[in-house]
């Protein structure tokens, strides 16, 4: 190592992109700030090289943090340094290989993981260790030092596997720097801001900045190995644009997450899946297995693939086909022959009309009115962009849900058998069923397969649907002062954004491959006299992080979706926000051990929550919905000729 001014950088970069060297003081003045000069590693620009350098110094650092671990008081071990050379290879690590991240900056001690391409299988325990925790133990009233060792070690082996020749040989691959650079972007707008990973708010900027500045050296080094396939002028003066940004954001409660995204990070992003195309790069990492390299914008509805809508239908592509076959599915979704009584259909819950959902209960009433159910009815609407379905993710399609829902004896008590019989009585939806089959060469037969997909192909043709919030994030809507406001608290202060991971706002966060759960001790009454019973994932899966948790939501439509909660205990949002706002079950007094939400408070003022509710009516999309259909088909069996159009109750 030996230190060099830090005017090589920007002067190898403008000659990449061309820009007269009269411009190199401004730009590095606006650019680097007070950096005069930096450690620079002479081989630098040979890409293994480089990775392994930073991981040698962020290893060097643990190190030094075990040696004043043993030797000091816990309240002068200063875990900064080793944060700043995490973020010069953060990407990398995260996108190599994110299960021994966890190990070096894992979010939480213990997580029950479902990788979308795993799905099929119980989840895995994944140990959490690093320097997250450790700044979260030291946060305590009382920190314990035995907890702290025991994170550092576990960063300690996790960095090993960092080291390992598979992974240094794969950054001699071109896609490797392209695809990490891309899951650095979505990271870039969903976590490095909103203080997901960092407990410690003050210094989120800082992190970001060097960040950004370890990563332009890195584009540097690439674009000098791979000068085909490198990153663009126009990328990498955006790029210096972002840097400039992030170095005039001085305070974290005031950082605009708005302008950070529209401006900078999303017009990146768009550039980087033109990079993606135009170098015909392809991946072979399963961290991009969602994720859909011809999304030109994050805030795009076909940025990454949830839950099939399609079912047994994946294979059709025929436009004119996919939409007799939601036709189909329309139909079948306001008629109550899909239950045991003939007298609920799908839409007895799940109105159009209230956003797919019901507003007018706190959860369903059973089959024949034998009470009511547990849980309040979740929208349909953008269900598709989980990957794991129900509340507590035990269902691993959208048809199965259709199947569970149409036979459970407390929701529609149906035989899958005599639905088809039913069916087939009517002739429309037997010429309907047959052409369906017909469509699927596997399953050739009219079976019930053929009716749920149909029927999810109907209820997600919603998905194409936009908010105000996104036309404004893609440039083709006007800006609201008040919602950019409460987006911005959204994202920071009121670390909702740490739950809810854009473009959807629900638990799904880059590289959008599995759901997230979240304990946040849900009270059974508005009252906070008690927890709710609910044992949530637990009954799927038993583990105590697992007791009380639920799939984290989207809060698109929020304002059309109440009440709110597993248990529909909250009638309004302005309940919801208090109940965050006082941090949560724990913050109100209830005992839940597990909480994964904070229970402190984010002393949220009455006027910045009006900001944030401005935020979420924003989300509300603009939807294209049928009205319930007047008549239904007739049967040759004169006692299902009885049953009317949306069900009974």
């Amino acid at each position: 190592m030996f230190i060099k001014a830090s005017w090589d950088a920007p002067t190898r970069l403008l000659r990449f992109m061309k820009i007269p060297k009269s411009y190199l003081f401004i730009i590095c003045l606006f650019t680097f700030g007070a950096m005069a000069f930096t450690l620079v590693d002479k081989d630098e620009s040979n890409l293994e090289t480089l990775y392994l350098n930073r991981v040698l110094a962020l290893e060097k650092e643990l190190l030094q943090l075990q040696n004043q671990l043993a030797a000091n008081s816990l309240h002068e071990l200063n875990l900064g340094s080793a944060r700043i050379k995490l973020k010069a290879v953060d990407p990398m690590l995260r996108y190599l290989d994110p299960i021994n991240y966890k190990l070096i900056n894992g979010p939480l001690p213990i997580e029950w993981e479902t990788e979308v391409f795993e799905k099929w299988e119980p989840p895995y325990k994944r140990i959490g260790g690093g320097l997250t925790l450790m700044q979260l133990e030291l946060g305590e009233a009382e920190p314990d030092r035995q907890k702290i060792s025991e994170y550092l070690n576990l960063a300690l082996s996790g960095i090993v596997n960092f080291k390992r020749d598979s992974l240094v040989t794969m950054q001699s691959n071109a896609w490797v720097g392209h695809f990490s650079n891309r899951l650095f972007l979505l990271n870039l707008a969903t976590i490095y801001t909103t203080g997901f990973e960092n407990p410690q708010s003050e210094f989120i900027l800082e992190e970001l900045h060097q960040s950004l500045i370890q990563q332009h050296n890195y584009y540097i080094a690439f674009n000098n190995r791979f000068p085909q396939q490198g990153f663009s002028e126009s990328y990498l003066k955006l790029f210096l644009e972002a840097i400039q940004y992030a170095a005039s954001q001085k305070e974290y409660g005031d950082f605009n997450s708005f302008l950070w995204i529209k401006n900078y990070v999303n017009p990146l992003f768009t550039i980087q899946q033109e990079l993606i195309n135009s170098h015909k790069l392809f991946s072979k990492n399963l961290q991009d297995y969602s994720l859909n390299n011809e999304a030109t914008s994050i805030f795009s509805k076909e940025l990454y693939t949830g839950l099939s809508p399609k079912g047994v239908f994946q294979p059709v592509q025929d436009t004119v086909v996919l939409n007799r076959l939601t036709a189909f599915g329309e139909q079948l979704f306001f008629d109550p022959i899909l239950s045991g009584n003939l007298k609920r259909s799908c839409a007895s819950c799940h109105s159009p009309a209230m956003a797919f959902t019901d507003n007018n209960v706190t959860t369903a009433v059973q089959f024949n009115f034998n009470g009511v159910l547990l849980r309040n009815t979740p929208s349909l609407l953008n269900v598709s962009y989980n990957h794991l379905a129900m509340l507590d993710g035990h269902l691993f399609s959208l048809q199965k849900q259709v199947e569970e829902v149409t036979t459970n004896k407390l929701e529609m008590g149906a035989d899958k058998k005599l639905i088809l019989k039913y069916l087939n009585s009517i002739e429309t939806y037997k010429k309907e069923l047959a052409f369906a089959a017909k469509q699927t060469p596997n399953y050739p037969k009219p079976a019930f397969n053929h009716v749920a997909s149909a029927i999810t192909l109907f209820y997600t043709k919603q998905n194409n649907s936009v908010s105000a919030f996104d036309k404004m994030m893609n440039q083709k809507g006007m800006d609201d002062t008040l919602v950019i406001k409460g987006f911005n608290l959204f994202m920071t202060k009121a670390q909702c954004g740490t739950c809810h991971f854009l473009p959807i706002f629900n638990g799904v966060k880059p590289p959008y491959t599995n759901s997230e759960f979240e304990v946040l001790g849900t009270p059974a009454d508005s009252l906070y006299s008690r927890l709710s019973s609910d044992s949530g994932r637990y009954s799927i899966y038993p583990s105590n992080e697992a007791l009380r948790a639920f799939k984290t939501p989207t809060l698109r439509n929020i304002y059309k979706t109440a009440p709110y909660m597993h248990n529909g205990v909250f009638k309004n949002l302005d309940q919801v926000m208090a109940f965050y706002n006082n941090g949560g079950g724990a913050g109100h007094g209830l005992k839940i051990a597990n909480q994964t939400l904070s229970a402190d408070s984010l002393n949220l003022s009455t006027t910045e929550i009006t900001a944030i509710l401005a935020f979420l009516k924003s989300l509300d999309e603009d939807l294209d919905i049928n009205n319930v259909p007047k008549n239904l088909p007739l049967s040759s069996n004169k006692i299902l000729n009885m049953r009317k159009p949306g069900g009974e109750y």
